[in-house]
């Protein structure tokens, strides 16, 4: 990542909209947490072969698609009565520290279909909204950079790490993951596509001169484009805000906190699982040096990662190993540094898994191990794990069916939901709202969003 494009994530992120007057009422709850880690898990994770066992059942040439309910054996957790699956020991090992959350449901209709796509549903994640909307609605990060601040100013209140542009042609993927939306720039994200490059993107210094000649010529090319033209006082000063900032923290102390190089070898081979597990190293020293909210990316590629199209079981079994040592190891280092409490780790992705769909499997048998594993796209559950930041330890909400298709049974999630218990937990009311266009924008939609108090401690 390029000096230039370093200055251009913290200034482009939210140039579609004008800035409203919105309300500047403060947080209207009791915190538990300060800062949060969102650790995504882009692509659609399999609830059934991770957090959500079921009936174990080997592959068989000719078995029945619906009679495959989980490809891994089950495996004890450090919670009495918790179960995951096999190849997730580590973070097994340290739910004691968490919850697990069983029932979140993506769509409530059409919960089995192949018209239920990843950037939609990735989009919803992020915002507590669906498109279209005739307001530009910001992602969750921006909403707590708004209305949190920064813990330290010269550290981006909102970080992301690990997002490329692998998915910048689909249908929404820049807003989905960028936008501040009607919140300004300033509020929008720091991008860091790669954690073992953090630190040398942030030691480029900038001399004096050139920075106020550059920020002189970025004044004038606001002036002249359609934001100058178009937009009020409000958002020009977010965009150059924006670039301020930018500049701040790359001449200040805390630029050290982005440098894994600083990190011991072990520890550093602990995480070093790939781009994910630097990620959360990254994450952890950026917790340390005060940034508010940062959100890790197993990053989203059609038919990769997480999206399992075929050959479901060894693709699974790649990705736990991906981020199974990482997640664990981030948990237990804030823990030892006693930042765990104040710091809410949250696992999630956009929907479930179930074996009727992609890849083949909407054949009603299973010929080939090509086919074995979990490829079809799912909305009526998935999984999430939360630890630290207020979380009633060692509990476990929602239940899903143990037959095909292992919808959800008690306790269903919607993402209004979702959002009020991680807004409570920060202290911010579900029901704030912003001014938009003389009416109010709920940070959970139309403000219905309820904490599920069986889930805070």
């Amino acid at each position: 990542m390029h000096r230039r494009d370093f200055l251009k994530s913290a200034a482009l992120s939210a140039l579609a909209a004008g800035l409203p007057q919105y309300a500047t009422a403060k947080p209207q709850t009791t915190a538990r947490a300060d800062q949060m880690i969102l650790l995504w898990m882009g692509g659609a994770m399999s609830q059934t072969e991770t957090f959500d066992p079921k009936r174990y059942t080997p592959y068989t040439k000719g078995m029945d698609t619906k009679s495959l309910l989980c490809t891994f054996p089950t495996i004890n957790t450090a919670v009495d009565g918790i179960q995951f699956c096999q190849g997730v020991e580590k973070i097994a090992s340290v739910i004691d520290r968490g919850a697990v959350l069983r029932s979140f449901v993506a769509r409530e209709y059409g919960a089995q279909a192949e018209d239920l796509q990843h950037i939609p549903l990735q989009f919803k994640w992020h915002t507590g909204y669906t498109t279209p909307s005739t307001v530009a609605a910001p992602y969750m990060g921006a909403v707590i950079s708004r209305l949190l601040g920064p813990l330290n100013p010269d550290i981006p209140a909102f970080i992301e790490i690990g997002r490329s542009e692998q998915t910048a042609n689909v249908f929404l993927a820049l807003q989905a993951f960028r936008t501040s939306g009607f919140l300004g720039s300033e509020y929008g994200s720091l991008m860091i596509p790669e954690a073992s490059q953090a630190g040398a993107v942030i030691r480029s210094r900038l001399e004096t001169g050139r920075f106020e000649n550059r920020q002189k010529h970025f004044k004038e090319l606001v002036e002249a484009s359609p934001v100058g033209e178009l937009s009020g006082s409000a958002q020009k000063e977010s965009l150059l805000n924006s670039l301020e900032s930018a500049y701040r923290l790359m001449k200040s102390p805390a630029a050290k906190a982005f440098d894994l190089s600083a990190e011991a070898k072990p520890v550093f081979d602990t995480y070093n699982t790939g781009p994910f597990g630097r990620g959360c190293l990254l994450a952890r020293r950026l917790v340390d040096a005060g940034a508010r909210f940062v959100e890790v990316h197993v990053d989203f590629e059609n038919a990769k990662g997480w999206d399992t199209h075929d050959d479901g079981h060894n693709g699974q079994a790649k990705m736990k190993q991906i981020i199974d040592g990482p997640v664990a190891q981030l948990v237990l280092d804030l823990e030892k540094s006693g930042r765990l409490d104040r710091t809410l780790i949250v696992l999630a992705t956009e929907f479930g898994r179930s074996t009727i769909g992609r890849g083949g499997s909407k054949a009603k048998t299973i010929e080939s191990p090509k086919n074995y594993g979990l490829h079809g796209h799912f909305g009526a559950a998935a999984s999430c794990l939360f630890f630290g930041g207020g979380i009633k330890r060692g509990t476990v909400y929602g239940k899903t069916n143990d037959e095909y298709p292992c919808e959800t049974v008690e306790n269903p999630v919607p993402i209004h939901d979702l959002h009020a218990t991680i807004y409570q937990l920060l202290g911010i009311s579900p029901k704030h709202s912003f001014e938009v266009e003389k009416r109010p924008f709920y940070v959970t939609k139309d403000g219905i969003g309820k904490p599920i108090q069986a889930l805070i401690g």
